[in-house]
């Protein structure tokens, strides 16, 4: 290269950078400059400044060995295998990802994650339930013992959400009086976005409805089990122990 900046100055640069046998990205970190900077140069875009032209110089006259051993030097243990971008994907799709992995990790950034997440706006007196004193508990032993519509429910709901965002549990069973069944999996599904499953004695004769797939957030009547098969299937091997209990009307328990 010559110490004027000459008119084919984008071949020659894309003849040095194959002759060090170095990727854009890795050129540029060589010269110190983005790798949107190099591609530029590469396609006649932009040109490089005296500043830059003569580092490109100085990589030429290093030479492929030189680059070589300056690179052992630098790192001598250090494999970096460079991966190739794939921009064939179909940005819905990316989005999508891309969004999942953000909501994933957004607990970390928000204290109360789940009140941003949730079709609901709790009350002052729910909020302090949920994240002063239940989410503070090492291991919860709580009784929500609110006046009849306190939002119990919409209490129990965040607290779930939150542990789940957190991933702090995992498995939950819900155990309500029969006639209250549909309306937890209602306000869990439409308030919280939880697909709680409903089980029912026709499940029980029909296999373990507590192992396998769709088992983690399950709701059954104090009815359906207080039955000798549920009590079967929930110490059946196959069934992994709930992380989460909650007990709805618990004063009728006794």
């Amino acid at each position: 290269m010559a110490d004027m900046l000459p008119d084919d100055y984008p071949a020659r640069i894309v003849a040095l950078r194959e002759q060090l046998g170095l990727t854009q990205a890795e050129l540029a970190d060589q010269v110190g400059v983005a790798f949107a900077t190099v591609n530029r140069w590469e396609n006649a875009r932009t040109r490089p400044s005296r500043k830059h032209w003569e580092e490109l110089l100085r990589l030429e006259e290093q030479g492929v060995n030189g680059a070589a051993a300056e690179t052992e030097a630098a790192a001598p243990d250090l494999l970096i295998e460079q991966s190739s971008l794939d921009f064939a994907a179909r940005p819905a799709a990316v989005r999508a990802v891309i969004e999942g992995e953000r909501l994933a990790a957004g607990y970390t950034a928000s204290p109360a994650f789940a009140t941003e997440i949730a079709r609901v706006e709790p009350l002052p007196h729910q909020r302090i339930a949920v994240y002063e004193r239940m989410l503070k508990a090492p291991r919860l032993r709580f009784l929500l013992a609110d006046d009849p519509g306190a939002g119990k429910t919409i209490m129990t709901g965040l607290y779930v959400r939150e542990m789940l965002a957190r991933r702090l549990l995992r498995r939950v069973l819900v155990v309500p009086p029969a006639g209250l069944v549909g309306n937890w999996r209602r306000e869990m599904s439409d308030l919280f976005a939880l697909d709680f499953q409903i089980v029912s004695g026709d499940h029980m004769r029909r296999g373990n409805p507590f192992a396998g797939p769709g088992s983690d957030l399950v709701i059954g009547s104090v009815d359906t089990l207080n039955g000798p098969r549920a009590l079967e299937w929930l110490r059946d091997p196959e069934t992994a122990p709930y992380d989460l209990v909650v007990f709805d009307e618990a004063h009728k328990l006794t």
